[in-house]
């Protein structure tokens, strides 16, 4: 008769990392982690979250850490970090263990009230972006 039967495929189960309930990021090993203040308004981080979008989806869904005033605890291991600005580099400098720092890639730009403000900021976001998507798709 030639009829050929159609059987419907299940995509296979993705397995799930846990997360972190304080900063919503998956504990374990990511491509790229973003560390940002915790005071950035809605626009700050619409325009983050449209630059990082643009860059890519490891990118686009790289877990977003926050930097309150207790300061960063349950960041993932991550081959690159995306850090917005020099208080939270300093806040993910006194929690990762110095060997993760020395093997990752930390690429440290304006915060997200200077790069709304500032056109020079906005460059060295697209730098960084950049680099870091080099160094993503390189791996």
């Amino acid at each position: 008769m030639g009829v050929t039967p159609w059987r419907l495929r299940s995509a296979p189960a993705m397995p799930e990392m846990p997360v972190d309930a304080a900063n919503d990021a998956p504990r374990g090993r990511v491509d790229c982690v973003v560390v940002l203040p915790a005071n950035a308004t809605e626009r700050e981080l619409d325009l983050v979250g449209r630059a990082l979008r643009g860059r890519g989806p490891i990118l686009g869904r790289a877990p977003r850490m926050h930097v309150d005033a207790q300061g960063l605890t349950g960041v993932p291991v991550a081959r690159s970090y995306l850090v917005f600005g020099e208080a939270q580099a300093r806040a993910l400098g006194h929690e990762l263990p110095a060997a993760v720092m020395s093997e990752a890639q930390i690429v440290l730009v304006d915060p997200p009230a200077a790069i709304v403000a500032d056109a020079a900021a906005k460059r060295r976001l697209w730098n960084g972006l950049r680099a870091l998507g080099r160094t993503l798709r390189g791996a």
